[in-house]
């Protein structure tokens, strides 16, 4: 008998896609699809139930089909807007992680888990350090939002890692997903037709091709290859990194930048009107950038992305179409724009000394 996966979050466009994914491993004989909602995607051969994972009944799911291995991919960001949305997506994160836990923890055919998680556990500010390893800790623990869901998903995680020795349990804290098929709140803000930043800052930011994650999560979820362990903590990322002024030039997008309060209130502005999730947790981001090491996730896991964080933003600017301006004009008119502004401050100050010489 082959493998038994069991894979959350699956009317998801990453569940679903890694539902027919893992399909074709021949390790695999039969696959689980579970969630809250009819998927709007086709599944393959995969048999979908839909239960929702914050009630007990996600126990006898892992009973009756001799559930092995356990791929969560349910802990997610997208949809938490205001309002009760944002309300049901938190619970899904955090008391469906833990009603999924008890679950295999119960279970005794569970032999692998393997957990999405995010580098924003990390989270974002000024005394952080340039480069994020597994083990580093975040100078301030994200106060709200996904970054602060996927902290307490990774505590549980860690308390049944404990509790159950004899389950392999792999966590992947994957750096920002992009690619064709993309809805993340990233996605969305590099798809406004002009981008709004934080004045001053110029972060520096990584991303993962969402090829190159259903290749992660099917490699954690198999056996370990020889020389590699399929179990602990990892950092996923394509290698190098892009400055948010490169993204908006490769995109052809014009930026605004603002200073700190008035983006904070530009983003409560397009979360309020539906237009995009700009929340606090995003604008940190956008501030203070993000990058982690992944030498683990090469010598540990074996794994090596197909795309760079350079190739995985191509890819996914391709699928954007072009923007208001061709890349070499947006640069312009981001330089033009960053020149008026120093100008302008300058211009500010010397009004400044000029009027306290005059008292």
């Amino acid at each position: 008998m082959g493998k038994v996966v069991l894979v959350t979050g699956a009317a998801r466009q990453l569940g679903g896609r890694f539902v027919r994914r893992v399909q074709r491993d021949p390790e695999v004989d039969r696959v689980i699809a579970v969630d809250a909602v009819a998927p709007p995607h086709r599944l393959g051969s995969a048999e979908f139930i839909r239960t929702d994972i914050r009630q007990s009944s996600i126990a006898r799911v892992l009973a009756e089909h001799a559930v092995d291995t356990v791929v969560h991919l349910a802990v997610t960001g997208g949809g938490a807007g205001a309002g009760g949305a944002g309300s049901a997506v938190k619970e899904t994160n955090v008391i469906g992680t833990m009603q999924l836990l008890g679950a295999c923890q119960k279970s005794p055919t569970v032999r692998r888990l393997v957990v999405k998680s995010s580098t924003s556990v990390y989270g974002g500010a000024s005394r952080d350090p340039a480069v994020f390893t597994e083990t580093t800790q975040p100078k301030s623990l994200p106060a709200g939002g996904f970054a602060k869901d996927a902290v307490e998903v990774e505590s549980y995680v860690r308390g049944f890692a404990r509790r159950r020795p004899d389950v392999a349990v792999c966590v992947l804290r994957f750096a920002n997903i992009l690619g064709p098929y993309a809805d993340s709140a990233l996605a969305e803000y590099f798809s406004m037709p002009v981008m709004p930043t934080v004045l001053g800052y110029d972060p520096r930011l990584q991303f993962v091709h969402e090829d190159d994650v259903l290749d992660v999560l099917r490699l954690a979820a198999g056996e370990p290859r020889r020389g590699t362990l399929n179990s602990g903590t990892f950092n996923i990322a394509g290698d190098g990194v892009l400055l948010l002024s490169q993204c908006a030039r490769r995109l052809g997008r014009p930026t605004v930048p603002l200073l700190l309060p008035a983006v904070t209130w530009v983003g409560s502005a397009l979360r309020a009107v539906g237009v995009t999730d700009f929340s606090p947790e995003q604008i940190r981001l956008l501030t203070h950038g993000r990058v982690v090491e992944t030498s683990q996730m090469r010598e540990v896991l074996g794994f090596k992305p197909m795309y760079t964080t350079a190739e995985t933003f191509s890819d996914f600017a391709r699928s954007r179409g072009k923007g208001l301006l061709p890349p070499e004009r947006a640069g312009q008119a981001v330089d033009r724009v960053a020149a008026a502004l120093k100008v302008d401050s300058l211009n500010v100050g010397v009004a400044g000394a000029e009027e306290g010489a005059q008292r």
